[in-house]
């Protein structure tokens, strides 16, 4: 069962764990599954989080809509916090010399979610699709696989405050700002690098800092108690404080507007790109998986267990939800009911597939895909 839920890891791919010797068994089997629970659970939180926010709608001001966009510009960045603890998950005998860098797997799972992200793109869904830049993401993480855990923290520092300034710096230097428009199978290579980096609507130049921590996450001891309290604590603490700030900040200099660009690093508005932003947002992320971490520790993982099949067919879950999107809801929704409505059928629509799925069949679907094709060796 271990092993199973550790091949969910890397968007559901396939990263398991060395067999427990008789000894340590009994000690390190059930805080890991509680731990593989908790992951699989808050990625199934990431996934309901971005239903309801690409069902949509995303504006207004009461109260309840306010509410109901809480996921906005979060679930997002909880999954790819995710992603970054998957990455270091998946290489952890890597980095400790038992067997080399799986290069091959890593590559081929970034390619098919590349491929696939441009082409999911194409469907009328209106959404922007993740996948190539949680592809390109993977990839670059290679290099830094065997990278010391110090290390990974001060780069994920360093990207969530020098990659907005590189992003404004380059919205400033065009003569007018871009678009971000989302990545198409049509464009050319330069506008699909330019696209994935810097211009498109999920920058690697920013998106890489929650990654990065996702990945020091991953090298920590997921099991200890007291990681999970710091995690809920720190997590409020950064979401509160940082759009506190943020707030503070605008009441004394003003809202940002596109003709300050430099004042926009003020600004805590989901997917704005600026620090504040990564910061309330990555904070919350932290949060919700250290509550996980926290209830699956208390040994009540079996009331996550919806969101832990959720979570290991996440891979299907996403495409299946921009194809619901796309056949049954829009144009739409018109207001907030009825966006509540097809949120809570869309998840409820997934989650049930998912339990019978699981219990059938040992991946999801779509998650089949990201596991290499087994090459024959000569002479075999």
């Amino acid at each position: 069962m271990i092993a199973h839920t550790e091949d969910h890891i890397l968007t559901q791919g396939e990263a398991r764990l060395p067999p427990p010797s008789v000894s340590s068994h009994k000690h390190s089997a059930r805080p890991n599954l509680g731990r593989l629970a908790a992951l699989d659970a808050a990625r199934g939180l990431a996934v309901a989080g971005m239903v309801v926010v690409n069902v949509g709608p995303r504006g207004g001001d009461s109260l309840v809509e306010m509410l109901y966009r809480l996921p906005y510009g979060r679930a997002s960045l909880l999954f790819m916090l995710l992603g970054g603890i998957g990455f270091s998950l998946l290489s952890r005998r890597a980095r400790s010399g038992e067997s080399p860098i799986p290069v091959g797997s890593i590559l081929w799972r970034a390619v098919v979610l590349f491929v696939g992200g441009l082409l999911l793109q194409a469907v009328d869904h209106g959404v922007s699709v993740i996948l190539v830049t949680y592809a390109v993401l993977f990839t670059a993480a290679l290099p830094l696989t065997r990278a010391p855990a110090q290390a990974l923290l001060v780069l994920a520092g360093l990207s969530a405050s020098l990659g907005p300034i590189l992003w404004l710096a380059v919205q400033e230097g065009t003569d007018k700002a871009f678009d971000r428009d989302p990545l198409s199978a049509t464009d050319s290579p330069g506008e699909l690098l330019a696209g994935t980096f810097v211009t498109g609507p999920y920058p690697v130049a920013v998106w890489v800092a929650p990654f990065l921590l996702g990945m020091w996450l991953g090298r920590q001891d997921l099991t200890r108690r007291i990681l999970s309290t710091r995690l809920i604590l720190w997590g409020a603490v950064s979401a509160i404080g940082a759009r506190t700030i943020s707030l503070t900040l605008i009441a004394y200099m003003g809202e940002p507007t596109s003709h300050l660009v430099w004042q926009r690093l003020i600004s805590s508005v989901a997917h704005s790109q600026m620090p504040l932003w990564l910061v309330e947002g990555t904070g919350a992320a932290i949060f919700v998986l250290g509550l996980c971490l926290k209830i699956a520790d208390r040994g009540t993982q079996g009331s996550l267990d919806p969101l832990v099949k959720l979570g290991q067919l996440a891979f299907t879950a996403y495409v299946g939800h921009l194809l619901i999107l796309a056949v049954a809801v829009r144009p739409g929704p018109a207001d907030v009911p009825e966006g509540l409505v097809a949120s809570i059928l869309i998840i409820a629509l997934l989650t049930a597939f998912s339990l019978i799925w699981r219990r059938l069949v040992s991946r999801g679907p779509l998650e089949m895909l990201l596991r290499p094709p087994r090459v024959r060796r000569s002479g075999q």
